[in-house]
């Protein structure tokens, strides 16, 4: 294994029971992402970008093949260790915004933190505060989600997902809502987030006028690798 690999699959199959037999949603996967990349996963709609996501996420497994986590297999961990990978060293933006709507932006992000269980207190503020102003919210720390547009709600959630630290950054289709002019500026967030802190962010979209601010291009096409 490549250290500085952050993902890397080998062979990866994923197949599901359907009254017809076995449909398989992968069919034979073989990537490696470099740390600090920005990477897209395109393909159209049952292309099999969401399975493969679940599968380097840990959510799911494989039928057949290998995925690594830093040269880890992520097979070999309990359920345990693969939440606390996920709650530690994985950050989440979903196209359907996930805020609770009980906290503020601020509250928002800094639940990320608690629930990578770091400590709370004033630096732990402050990395919320700098998310929130690199996410251009600097002026809405204090806004309850229902107080915010759509594009803004997505921005909290990217804010969250980066306030921990974490090594890599799921994106499925986190622009799918957006306008043209919004889904740009978040996919250069995205971009600034490699530059500025070497983390890694794997987005999905089918988006052809995103493509280009990606480091790398991993394209699906019912189930194939192109």
């Amino acid at each position: 294994m490549t250290q500085d690999l952050i993902i890397q699959t080998n062979g990866v199959k994923r197949a599901f029971d359907t009254p017809a037999g076995k449909f398989w949603a992968l069919k034979g996967i073989d990537i490696a992402i470099p740390a600090g990349t920005f990477a897209i996963l395109k393909g159209r709609s049952g292309s099999g970008k969401t399975t493969l996501m679940n599968i380097l996420n840990s959510l799911d497994d494989p039928t057949e093949g290998e995925v690594f986590f830093r040269g880890q297999p992520l097979t070999e961990l309990s359920d345990r260790e693969r939440e606390n990978l996920r709650r530690r060293e994985m950050g989440f933006v979903f196209q359907s915004v996930s805020l609770i709507p009980s906290l503020n932006a601020f509250q928002n992000v800094e639940f990320s933190i608690r629930m990578a269980g770091q400590k709370i207190g004033r630096d732990s503020q402050a990395r919320v505060e700098e998310c929130l102003k690199l996410v251009g919210l600097a002026n809405r720390m204090t806004h309850m989600s229902a107080e915010m547009s759509g594009g803004e709600q997505q921005r909290v959630a990217i804010a969250r997902a980066f306030a921990h630290h974490p090594a890599i950054i799921f994106a499925d289709e986190p622009t799918a809502e957006l306008d043209s002019a919004m889904a740009a500026h978040v996919t250069e967030i995205f971009k600034e987030m490699t530059r500025r802190e070497g983390i890694t962010v794997l987005m999905t979209t089918h988006d052809v006028g995103l493509m280009g601010a990606a480091d790398m291009t991993i394209e699906l096409q019912n189930g194939e690798q192109m």
